[in-house]
């Protein structure tokens, strides 16, 4: 487990990438939410949409996800916490404010970036115009 990387993935540089050719600004591994300890893989601040990419193993995707046979119990605990964890933080950063946005890494590299595009712009535009 240690030699799996935990930021600067492919997909997640690929899909960084591709969001700043599409105009969009953004922070890289951040804690956007003061108090909670929970760090976002891109984070586009205005907006307070906060991107996760799950890796379809770690995260039990409903596709793609496998179970080990060796070691089984271990496994199956450690992937049900990473799905608890993932369902409270998306309720934590709700709670604040932010919208959280989950990319699988089999997601189709262009439908992420229109996902996430669309999301920002829209909430940028929304926050833009609110009474302050």
């Amino acid at each position: 487990m240690s030699r799996q990387k935990s930021r600067d993935t492919k997909i997640e540089v690929e899909l960084r990438r591709a969001l700043h050719a599409a105009g969009l600004r953004y922070r890289v591994h951040r804690r956007p939410v003061k108090g909670v300890r929970r760090e976002a893989d891109i984070v586009f601040g205005p907006s307070r949409v906060a991107v996760f990419i799950d890796g379809c193993f770690w995260h039990g995707c409903p596709e793609h996800a496998t179970w080990p046979k060796t070691n089984a119990d271990f496994w199956r605990t450690k992937i049900e916490t990473n799905r608890r964890r993932d369902l409270d933080t998306d309720h934590k950063f709700a709670e604040a404010g932010w919208l959280v946005i989950r990319i699988w890494e089999h997601e189709a590299l262009p439908a992420a970036v229109d996902k996430i595009h669309e999301v920002v712009q829209q909430r940028r535009h929304t926050r833009s115009h609110q009474p302050k």
